[in-house]
């Protein structure tokens, strides 16, 4: 029977990336066109290729001919209404419709386009544009006041490669229409085909298109009317279907234009920026003499046979490759870093390469350990390197703009990260387009928790109120399922940037991004690694601004940190870690004790084993076991030994997976990065089974007995997609490293450094004071007379600067919850020319605001000049009464004398002003009503014996719920005191889910469990006292 329909090829298909219009993945699109015998399908988003890479993936496995394309609505008064689609029909002209929608977006702002019928016409400005479009095709989709003179136009701009597309959708008279349409294109001169605008793959995604089209609105779907698309048609239709509606020359002309467009993104070569290369030499002698110059510098005595013997095998296959270009470039860029003192780290699988610790772009020595280059780079790989690189967060942009500089706008850009739709906002969303109040949609999506799953939403709505199963919310529940994980807009991602040696923009479409000076091409990471594009990662970290700063407080720079310093390592053995790089969640203080780190590659270690995935395949317990000795190490042989040795037999990392499978199972380099990559997937796509049988086999033909082969495919499945790189733990372990040995010896630079590099990190500045003050810091607070915009250190006497000894931390105006710099900056100015008497003196000669007086009085910083906040406050509504009437004479009566504020309210003002206090703690105030009723405070809990019964109270200050916990939550306390740790099994997250979620100050009732100087409570019941707060703000930070 299908051979008897006729052939067809959908030549206007839309898909989600047609933000808030198309109601599929183009990867269903693919799919059913591919199902329906299609003979091609083109993807036609509107102004956007963002999609075309999934639907090349999709179409490439089916066998599906896939053409390129982009639709457009022309935006001039002469074009209005003129609605066009555009094919390309070989490279040449991939690259010119890429251009094109380039220019229609970035004239444009963020997310919108604007394309003119003159940039049909004339060349214009834009690089590689063209009058008429040279190597594309064009469809017209007339409009209702469709004319004569459109087409005409149309047909005389693309001369023999126009068409008119014929859309019928079963309306009222499709005959009619096709008769109108058809006298409309042999008026223009111009052929006819069949054309479907298709939004969906099946009709069943209508009721989420109709929904989509009511979101991009504003409306409701009772309100949308006519906005909304009178019935289904606009999906993949049957071949059988199609025949009963167009006439068979329509359909056949489908065929014509698919042959004539022979495009694919497979052809799609991409050539790396020769800037980096010196006039007269070639990419790979500079790279040569460059790594030798390293390897002299990294190895002054001269390199082992070892290490020379690894360079030459990298600089080959770098070399069989041609990725020189791409190395030569991120070492321009860590170079362009160092020589603006900006400190930059490489990390990753980078980590693994000497070339790269030779050009410094990593400071971790591969020949320290085993770690191998194919986990970076390898032929079977079949894709470029990722080379990632930290630099400081507060200085990355100008790393950004010596990018933008040296190569252009038109050369650089970054990639796109897809934002897609999570449950609370497809809530949101659907709610608002049937109609929903927006507080019974508040009252739901407040009541979800991060880690709520989409079965328990029945639920989350009968406790908000809502009946699940009454129709209209049954739709709610199913559109929003619907909705979920499509494509809501384009992002910049966090910093991977792509180089081109030509026009980038000829390659893949660029758009502006909301950040002024950003752009951004329309693919994602993922996009590029399909096509095997090249991306350099310029990332941001704040613990290297942080480290940078401390450093030059204490005038020392990073090689000058001494090496295995043990009063760190005792430091790091008590969980004495909060600020320190890494190791300062819950998990990894809980682990360090345990672990009991007493050299670097432990750290590297405890970096690696507070994942998911050596949790969860069981590597964790019998390595500690083997690491005190509780647990014999079983014997191995000499090649495994070498491999797991170093671990007491327990592989950790993702390199000692893929030695393993080399050493034991026979498999080559290469194969065990595609090992490697199928663990990352496995628990999404499956596809391991090939490589079980081939380890398996591979053993078992070494000698190695059947039950060793099967554990050690047990844990090479246990680490899914979470195993971690030991090149990468290893770059971190240097941080962690060197910011603990801060904390250990100057935690008052230590503590200043982390102040002025927020945001970042585990803890809230107020966690971070009240650490250092228990380590015996001296923090002063903001004033006008002595604070900058940030913190700074102090000696005893109050100067300023590189101090030795034991420093004071004097609080910046910057820690002022809204308080301008550009005032800040007046004040500063103000100060520096003559010092400041009176808040009337401050407000004038800085030419203060009536708000930042306010701020600064709330804020306790006008102390030294007017005393308690009341008076600050009374003065400053006076100064501003003086400025606006009298100028300079001053007040003929006295200030009144306010009563000096409680405690308490000095306490609320602080938190409100700058979130922390310098006073006592909160719970201080607390503490007789709470040992009342026998709560116990953080250090009594941690003196606590095992088992025993007990009650702690605290503010909450974070929850966490990892994935590998089942279900659990994990509370972390504040009181006077410290932290305490809470665990809350799954059935009392359900039953106390109110208290859990709402509580600002907790009570738990439960048991204390000990495991060496490890405690924490395990919650049997929780009581919520956040009425004890009063007034006082306090915020708490969630993890998954």
């Amino acid at each position: 029977m299908s051979d008897c329909l006729p052939a067809y090829a959908e030549l206007h298909c839309c898909s989600n990336f047609s933000f808030l219009r198309g109601a599929s993945h183009p990867e269903e699109l693919v799919k059913h066109a591919q199902a329906l015998g299609y003979s091609a399908l083109a993807i036609t988003d509107e102004a956007s290729l963002a999609g075309v890479v999934r639907a090349h993936r999709a179409a490439s496995a089916h066998g599906l001919p896939l053409l390129i394309g982009a639709e457009f609505h022309l935006a001039d008064d002469a074009g209005a209404g003129l609605r066009l689609v555009l094919l390309a029909q070989n490279r040449a002209g991939y690259g010119r419709l890429s251009t094109l929608i380039t220019l229609a977006r970035r004239r444009s702002p963020k997310g919108q386009y604007r394309l003119y019928r003159g940039d049909l016409e004339s060349a214009g400005d834009f690089a590689g544009s063209s009058s008429a479009l040279p190597d594309c095709l064009a469809l017209w989709i007339p409009g209702a006041g469709a004319s004569v003179a459109d087409g005409r136009w149309l047909a005389a701009r693309f001369p023999a490669r126009s068409w008119l597309a014929v859309e019928l959708h079963a309306g009222p008279d499709d005959r009619t229409r096709l008769t109108m349409l058809l006298e409309l294109a042999t008026a223009s001169g111009l052929p006819a085909v069949a054309a479907g605008d298709v939004h969906m793959h099946r009709r069943a995604r209508r009721p989420l298109q109709d929904t989509l089209t009511a979101i991009r609105l504003k409306s409701t779907l009772f309100a949308a009317g006519h906005a909304l698309f009178a019935n289904g048609e606009r999906h993949l239709r049957s071949r059988l279907r199609l025949a009963r509606l167009y006439p068979p020359e329509l359909l056949a002309e489908t065929l014509t234009i698919a042959a004539r467009c022979q495009f694919s993104l497979a052809e799609l070569r991409y050539e790396y920026p020769d800037e980096v290369v010196p006039a007269g030499q070639t990419a790979p002698a500079f790279l040569r003499a460059e790594v030798e110059k390293g390897l002299r510098r990294r190895y002054p005595g001269g390199e082992a046979a070892a290490v020379r013997e690894r360079v030459e095998h990298e600089l080959a296959l770098i070399g069989e490759l041609s990725y020189e270009a791409y190395f030569l470039t991120v070492y321009d860029l860590v170079n362009f870093a160092r020589s603006r003192n900006i400190l930059c780290q490489g990390r990753g699988s980078a980590a693994n390469s000497a070339v790269c610790y030779c050009l410094g772009i990593t400071e971790v020595d591969p020949a320290r350990s085993r770690l191998l280059f194919e986990r970076f780079i390898s032929r079977e790989r079949g894709e470029p390197p990722d080379i990632d690189v930290d630099f400081e967060h507060q200085r990355r942009e100008e790393v950004i703009q010596y990018l933008y500089q040296r190569y252009g706008r038109e050369r650089a850009a970054l990639t796109a990260t897809v934002i897609t739709y999570r449950t609370r906002g497809a809530l949101r969303d659907t709610g608002r387009a049937l109609g929903f109040g927006s507080a019974q949609i508040d009252a739901l999506t407040a009541s979800l928790a991060w880690w709520d799953k989409r079965e328990q939403l029945p639920e989350r709505l009968r406790a908000v109120g809502l009946d699940p199963a009454a129709p209209r919310v049954a739709k709610w529940l199913t559109l929003a399922e619907a909705l979920r994980g499509f494509p809501r807009h384009l992002s910049q991602h966090v910093g991977g940037f792509v180089i081109s040696r030509g026009p980038l923009a000829q390659l893949v479409p660029i758009e502006n991004a909301t950040m002024p000076e950003r752009t951004v091409i329309q693919w994602d990471k993922d996009d590029l690694d399909t096509l095997g594009l090249l991306k350099v990662d310029i990332l941001a970290l704040g613990m290297l601004s942080a480290i940078h700063r401390a450093l030059d407080l204490v005038g020392i720079h990073l090689p000058d940190v001494p090496p295995e310093d043990p009063a760190v390592y005792d430091m790091l053995c008590a969980a004495d870690t909060i600020g320190v790089f890494q190791i300062e969640s819950r998990a990894q203080m809980a682990m360090l004790p345990r672990l009991r780190p007493r050299n670097f590659y432990d750290l590297v270690i405890e970096v690696a084993l507070v994942r998911p995935g050596p949790i969860q395949g069981d590597m964790v317990h019998p390595y500690l076991r083997r690491r005190h000795g509780q647990e014999a190490i079983e014997p191995m042989r000499p090649e495994i030994a070498a491999v797991l040795g170093r671990t007491c037999g327990v592989p950790i990392f993702q390199e000692q997976v893929m030695q393993l499978a080399v050493v034991a199972g026979g498999f080559t380099p290469g194969e065990a990065d595609q090992l490697r990559r199928a663990m990352a997937a496995w628990r999404r796509k499956g596809g391991l089974e090939p490589f079980e049988e081939k380890l398996i086999t591979g053993m078992r033909q070494r000698g190695h007995d059947e039950a060793f082969a099967q554990r050690v495919f047990a844990q090479i499945r246990g680490f899914g997609e979470y195993g971690f790189p030991e090149s990468h733990a290893a770059s971190f372990a240097l941080l962690v490293y060197v910011s603990a040995w801060l904390k250990r010896h100057h935690p008052a630079a230590f503590l200043c450094a982390l102040l002025n590099s927020q945001p970042m990190g585990f803890y809230s500045p107020s966690q971070l004071l009240q650490d250092a003050r228990r380590h015996g810091v001296d923090v002063r607070p903001v004033t006008v007379n002595d604070s900058t915009w940030e913190a700074r250190l102090e000696s005893a006497g109050g100067e300023a600067g590189t101090v030795a000894g034991r420093p004071a931390v004097r609080l910046g105006l910057g820690s002022i919850s809204g308080l301008p710099q550009a005032a800040a900056a007046r004040l500063l100015e103000a100060r520096r020319q003559h010092p400041l008497r009176s808040v009337a003196e401050l407000a004038t000669r800085a030419q203060l605001t009536d708000k930042d007086l306010a701020l600064l009085a709330a804020a306790g910083a006008l102390a030294s000049l007017a005393g308690h906040r009341r008076q600050a406050a009374w003065l400053a509504a006076g100064a501003k009464l003086q400025r606006d009437l009298l100028g300079s004479v001053p007040p003929p009566e006295e200030a009144a004398e306010l009563a000096t504020p409680s405690e308490a309210e000095e306490l609320i003002a602080d938190y409100a002003a700058t979130g922390f206090t310098l006073g006592r703690h909160p719970l201080t105030l607390l503490r007789s009503r709470l040992s009342a009723q026998r709560f116990v405070s953080a250090s009594e809990l941690q003196n606590a014996p095992d088992r025993q019964l007990a009650r702690a109270a605290g503010i909450v200050t974070c929850r966490q719920r990892p994935g590998t916990a089942s279900g659990i939550v994990f509370v972390t306390l504040e009181d006077e005191t410290g932290l305490a740790n809470i665990v809350v099994h799954s059935r009392l997250v359900e039953q106390q889910r109110h208290e859990l979620l709402g509580a600002r100050l907790l009570g738990v009732l439960g048991q204390v469990q000990r495991e060496g100087q490890v405690v924490h409570l395990v919650a049997k019941r929780l009581v919520d006292l956040s009425s004890l707060l009063g007034r006082l703000p306090t915020a708490s930070r969630n993890f998954h």
